[in-house]
């Protein structure tokens, strides 16, 4: 059965890659992780400077905005990481695509 598959692609301010590195490993992905969303793939990207990506993979697009809604509305995330991760960010995009669970194993 095909899994819904979000690729997230952050614009970051000018010289932060290391920064929010450390702040995405060290927190953001534990704590993803740790409320049960399937954290496939993130890292800076290596074809412009200052762009990061996060792939993540639902069930489909009600477990994705379920998920979503609870972990970016809990105090967990408010009160913990989401400072030192958002004041990094430009901007960000989000792409949404259904793959197979080979196609996503590859991906990882």
């Amino acid at each position: 059965m095909k899994r819904l598959v979000e690729i997230r692609s952050y614009k970051l301010k000018a010289g932060a890659t290391a920064a929010f590195q450390h702040a995405f490993v060290s927190s953001a992905v534990p704590l993803l992780r740790e409320w049960g969303t399937d954290v496939v793939a993130f890292g800076p990207s290596p074809h412009e400077a200052d762009t990061y990506f996060l792939i993540r993979s639902y069930e489909n697009l009600e477990d994705l905005q379920a998920r979503q809604d609870a972990f970016y509305g809990s105090d967990t995330w408010r009160k913990g990481p989401r400072e030192s991760v958002v004041s990094l960010i430009e901007t960000y995009l989000n792409t949404m695509l259904w793959m197979s669970p080979a196609s996503i194993e590859d991906l990882r």
